[in-house]
């Protein structure tokens, strides 16, 4: 049996992870993972901990149960990390490379069940090699399924996506479109009413809400509801509505898409290769502490690299679709600032009912000249019976009551730095272990490709690589190199944020401690607004018209009902106003 200075078995971590919803769902994969996991360390005598990822991608190391297994590890005792395949700690080598060489400095060895090496510079080689196969062999598998696309649509055919665009259904085989004539006349009646009866979109969405109509699946929409940006991007700036004739299609496809075509017949254009798109997981401090967010980066590509699809004609009047865009041309999104600041906005202020944060409006009073300011409920305001928060709430007399709750925190130095201390803290557990040990590993990792890429030119030049090997090996080193940078500059960035936070928290602290009520009654809206957002501060009005206050970072603040006075008094707005320290 295995034993650390003949005391007893070691500790061992087994780590299991899936990257898709449907295997979270099924289970099937984790659960063999975690079986055969088991079986191992039982033949070992390990002691174990189980660690699972369900639904995380390999692609990045910042993941709920990532994070778990390098604290284990950081906190000692732990021999070994053990997962099925390599590829199950992360899918990118240097990442693969970065937890090793964290884990020795820890005493910890990281291992799969498919053994590939050993722990012999041999075996340490056989793996590095392995794995950068893998990833060329995926890069390759990325790069023929984009070629296959791009070929496909030259040839005239669609790509399927979850649910082809409003209007219009797939044929038998998923690669073109006919029009469906249960949701084309909803398509052609929103021209119509934008385009020639001049309605605001707002009126539209309303209108089609009201009635029932059944809007275009969208999987990031909750609320089941038309929304004006659906119509307006979706609907209305979507050149598969617009019908083109034969000529203006010839000018876009390729030679034999066009002979297949009808001169006699106009049609719809469907755009591919617009954007490219990328998506990473990053941890953040949050309302709740450390949470995870996924952060998608569109990238429009230049024009002359867009694909026209041909699609039937949508029977739209092409004056129609021109007059509804002219309609939105010089549309904005609306501010919703209405000249004011709004010092409980950007989710600080939120619906007791639904739980969605409170959006703003502003609305003119009945036969006077200014406006009244509420904060209301978006579920709500799209559909009453969605949300049993009863109203909106007036501005002038909810703001008062959050700060008159919160201010007194501000005469209170020693809470007020216990705050400050843990939201530093909360900053600094976004970073994995040492900070400038991992620097040090992703530098020594650019130093080692930029040596492997010398040694690939020198043994291309001796003729040991061809020249389809030397660009797939430079393509995957040039792909580890970029990561490395990424990491150092976000390592970089973060650690410069939290030694602002330092610098400043003294400052903040000499500035705020003590303050006179009439000082804090004089700060503005948006100083206030920072204090919320330094403090965490979360408001929340309930169904009953209580409104209660807290703190993520040391929970509650206090309770009062709606449109009372406020908790603590707000003296005279001429009272002087101290600004508050850029952070």
């Amino acid at each position: 049996m295995p034993s650390i200075n003949s005391h007893g078995p070691q500790r061992a971590i087994l780590y299991a992870r899936v990257s898709t919803e449907e295997q979270v769902k099924s289970g099937y994969s984790l659960a063999q993972q975690i079986e055969a996991l088991r079986q191992y360390a039982a033949r070992e005598g390990y002691e174990v901990e189980e660690v699972t990822d369900p639904g995380q991608s390999g692609a990045s190391l910042a993941r709920p149960g990532m994070d778990r297994v390098r604290d284990l590890v950081q906190g000692g005792g732990v021999s070994i990390v053990l997962a099925q395949d390599r590829d199950r700690f992360a899918r990118e080598p240097a990442y693969h490379y970065l937890l090793k060489r964290e884990f020795e400095e820890h005493g910890c060895k990281i291992r799969a069940l498919i053994v590939k090496g050993d722990d012999s510079p041999e075996g340490e080689l056989t793996d590095g090699i392995l794995d950068q196969l893998a990833k060329y062999e995926r890069a390759k598998v990325a790069e023929r399924t984009r070629r296959g696309n791009l070929k496909k649509v030259r040839e005239g055919k669609i790509l399927a996506n979850k649910c082809p665009d409003y209007g219009f259904r797939y044929n038998a085989t998923r690669d073109g479109y006919f029009v469906d004539e249960e949701t084309m006349p909803v398509v052609r009646r929103i021209f119509r009413m934008v385009g020639i009866e001049c309605m605001s979109i707002r009126s539209v969405t309303i209108t089609l809400n009201r009635e029932g109509v059944k809007p275009p699946f969208a999987p990031w929409s909750r609320s089941g509801q038309w929304g004006t940006t659906v119509i307006r991007e979706n609907i209305i700036g979507d050149d598969v509505y617009k019908p083109h004739t034969y000529e203006e299609i010839k000018a876009l496809v390729a030679l034999e898409v066009a002979d297949r075509l009808d001169p006699s017949k106009a049609y719809g254009i469907w755009w591919y290769n617009r954007t490219k798109s990328k998506t990473v997981q990053v941890s953040v401090v949050g309302q709740n502490g450390k949470e995870y967010k996924k952060q998608v980066k569109y990238i429009p590509r230049p024009q002359d690299e867009w694909i026209a699809g041909p699609v039937p004609d949508s029977g739209i009047p092409r004056e129609w679709v021109d007059a509804a865009r002219d309609a939105v041309k010089y549309n904005c999104r609306p501010s919703s600032a209405g000249h004011r600041f709004w010092e409980l906005s950007g989710g600080i202020l939120r619906c007791g009912g639904c739980g969605y944060a409170m959006m703003t409006n502003s609305i003119p009073s009945h036969g006077k000249k200014w406006l009244n300011h509420y904060y209301r409920c978006p579920k709500r305001m799209r559909d009453k019976d969605a949300c049993p928060q009863p109203r909106n709430y007036r501005a002038d007399k909810t703001e008062p009551q959050v700060w008159g709750l919160v201010s007194s925190l501000m005469t209170d130095p020693e809470q007020l730095r216990a705050d400050l201390e843990r939201m530093i803290e909360l900053e600094r557990e976004t970073l994995r272990g040492d900070p400038k040990r991992e620097a040090r590993a992703w530098r020594n990792k650019l130093s080692e490709v930029e040596w492997q890429r010398s040694r690939a030119q020198d043994m291309a030049i001796a003729g040991l690589l061809c020249y389809d090997e030397l660009g797939a090996k430079l393509a995957v080193l040039d792909e580890t190199r970029k990561t490395a940078e990424r990491e150092l500059e976000a390592l970089r960035n973060h650690q410069e944020h939290i030694e602002e936070l330092e610098r400043d928290k003294d400052a903040l602290l000499e500035f705020y401690a003590g303050l006179a009520p009439e000082i804090l009654a004089g700060l503005t809206p948006e100083e206030r607004h920072q204090v919320y957002k330094m403090l965490r501060v979360r408001a929340v009005v309930h169904v009953d018209g209580t409104l209660e206050v807290s703190r993520a970072l040391a929970g509650a603040i206090g309770i009062s009902n709606w449109g009372a006075a406020p908790a603590s008094p707000v003296t005279t707005p001429s009272a002087p106003s101290s600004r508050i320290p850029e952070p």
